[in-house]
C-alpha cells in the first residue's frame, strides 16, 4: 500500500515561513499555510455564467456543455449542473499526469444546500452510537493526536460515463471525466474507531455530512460501510488533497476515503460517524446506487428478473489520453501513445493496446506504480504502415485477474461502464 506514516510530514510538501525560508513540513505547519485554523468559504457560491462562455461537444447526443471557470477554488471545468454542483474534469487534464489537480478535480454534489463558509476553528467531528465513549473530535485533535497516512487513490463517481450508456438512461449526463486521482493525507478511520472502542454487536458504520436538501423531508445523504470494512485500516479521514487542504468543492474539511469503492461512499463534509448495531436500511443505502448482481451489473433493458445490491467495488479501466478520435497520424512514422490505467479494487497488472481494432494485443510499458488504488500511466508506440483509418484500443488487467470487458454494460442506473475504450484515427 502507499500510505505514508511515521514522520508526521507530507511527502513532498515544502511551506514557507512570511520571510519565505523553507521550513519542516510538519501537520502544525501544514495546518497553519492551508489556513486550517481559520475559516474557508465560497464567497457567493459560483459567479453569473456569462453567455458567451466557451463550450465543449462531449461524445453523446446533446453532448453540447459550457466550459466554466465560475466556481471557487476550480479552474476551468464542464458544467453539468449548477446546483447541487455536478462539475466534470475536461478529459485532456488526464494526459498531464498521475495525479489530477485539485483546480480541476471533478465535483458531485446530492443535495442543493452546501454550507459556503466553515470556521476550522469551531469544527467538531462527532462519533457516536454502539461505541464505549462518544468522541467530539476538532480538526487541531485529528492532526495531532492520531498517526498521520497518505494514500494514493481514485476518486470515481459511479455514473462516470452514463452519457455513453445505449439506450440512454436518466442522470447526469457524464462523459469519461467524472473521475480523478489524488494523494489524500489524514488519519485511519480504524484508529478513531479504536479511540471510541467499538462495542461488541457493532454491524456498520455510518457517515454524514454538512449538505443538506433545502425541501423538507429530502432524505439526509448518509453512506454506511460493515463494521470490518470501517475497520480494515485502508478507509481513512481525509483533511489534506495533493499536499494541501481539501477545496471546499471537494469536501473540506474533512472526507472519508474508501479506496476501491466508488466515490458515493466518500462522504464530504464529514462531520458524524455513527455506529450501528443493525444494517443501516436508508434511503441512499435501501434504495438507491443499487445495481444488478449480474456479471457487470448488465441486464438488457426492461428487464426486471434480477436482484439488485448497493453499489460497491470498482472494476477496472483504461484510457488512451494524448490521442483524440479524429486524430491524423502520418504512415510511415512512429506514433507515440500513452494513457493512464486503474484497478479499481485491485493494482494494475497488465496493459495490452492495439491498433487494429483488437485483432492483435500488445504488452503496453507500465511507469511508475504509485500504489494499488492509484492512476499508473502506460505507454506504447506504433508505427502505421499504410493509409486509412486505423482503430486504437486500449484495456487493462488488474491484479485480481479482472478484465474489462469488450461488450459495454447497460443497467437503468447507468453504473458501473468499464468497457475497453477505442478511438479511430486517420492515417494519412
Amino acid at each position: 500500500m502507499a500510505w505514508i506514516s511515521g514522520p508526521r510530514q507530507f511527502r513532498g510538501v515544502r511551506v514557507m515561513s512570511r520571510e519565505g525560508s523553507a521550513i519542516e513540513p510538519s501537520r502544525r505547519h501544514f495546518l497553519q499555510a492551508a489556513g486550517l485554523f481559520g475559516s474557508i468559504g465560497l464567497i457567493g457560491g459560483a459567479r453569473a455564467l456569462g453567455a458567451t462562455a466557451k463550450s465543449v461537444r462531449l461524445p453523446f447526443v446533446n453532448g453540447e456543455r459550457e466550459l466554466t471557470n465560475a466556481f471557487p477554488q476550480k479552474g476551468e471545468m464542464i458544467l453539468l449542473r449548477t446546483r447541487p454542483p455536478l462539475l466534470e474534469t475536461p478529459f485532456d487534464v488526464f494526459d498531464h499526469g498521475v495525479f489530477t489537480p485539485n483546480n480541476r478535480f471533478f465535483v458531485r454534489w446530492h443535495l442543493a444546500y452546501i454550507p459556503t463558509q466553515i470556521d476550522a476553528e469551531a469544527f467538531r467531528l462527532t462519533v457516536r452510537g454502539h461505541i464505549g465513549k462518544p468522541l467530539s473530535l476538532t480538526l487541531h485533535q485529528l492532526m495531532t493526536e492520531f498517526a498521520p497516512v497518505e494514500l494514493a487513490a481514485v476518486n470515481q463517481c459511479s455514473g462516470n460515463s452514463r452519457g455513453l450508456f445505449n439506450p440512454r438512461v436518466a442522470g447526469g449526463q457524464w462523459a469519461n471525466g467524472a473521475m480523478g486521482c489524488a494523494r489524500w493525507t489524514g488519519v485511519r478511520l480504524k484508529d478513531v474507531l479504536d479511540r471510541a472502542g467499538v462495542s461488541a454487536g457493532a454491524v456498520q458504520v455510518r457517515f454524514n455530512g454538512l449538505d443538506t436538501g433545502l425541501i423538507s423531508g429530502t432524505p439526509d445523504f448518509l453512506k454506511s460501510l460493515d463494521i470490518d470494512h470501517a475497520r480494515d485500516g485502508e478507509v481513512m479521514i481525509a483533511y489534506g488533497m495533493n499536499g494541501e487542504q481539501l477545496p471546499l468543492l471537494n469536501g473540506f474539511p474533512l472526507r472519508l476515503i474508501v479506496p476501491g469503492w466508488y466515490s458515493t461512499y466518500w462522504v464530504k463534509m464529514l462531520n458524524d460517524i455513527e455506529v450501528l448495531d443493525r444494517v443501516d436500511d436508508n434511503y441512499w443505502m435501501a434504495k438507491a446506487y443499487l445495481v444488478p448482481d449480474t456479471p457487470y451489473a448488465s441486464v438488457k433493458p426492461g428487464q426486471s428478473d434480477f436482484k439488485s445490491v448497493p453499489i460497491s467495488h470498482m472494476p477496472p479501466r483504461s484510457f488512451i489520453t494524448n490521442l483524440r478520435d479524429g486524430d491524423r497520424v502520418l504512415v510511415g512514422h512512429a506514433v507515440h501513445t500513452r494513457g493512464i490505467a486503474f484497478g479499481g479494487d485491485a493494482g494494475v497488472s497488465k496493459v495490452f493496446w492495439s491498433s487494429d481494432g483488437g485483432a492483435h494485443w500488445m504488452d503496453a510499458m507500465l511507469e511508475e506504480d504509485h500504489g494499488k488504488y492509484s492512476f499508473r500511466r502506460w505507454n506504447a508506440h506504433y508505427t502505421p504502415s499504410s493509409r486509412g483509418e486505423n482503430t486504437l484500443m486500449v484495456k487493462a488487467i488488474n491484479s485480481n485477474g479482472v478484465e474489462q470487458p469488450a461488450v459495454p454494460n447497460w443497467n437503468s442506473g447507468g453504473f458501473m461502464r468499464n468497457v475497453v475504450e477505442s478511438i479511430k484515427v486517420t492515417v494519412a
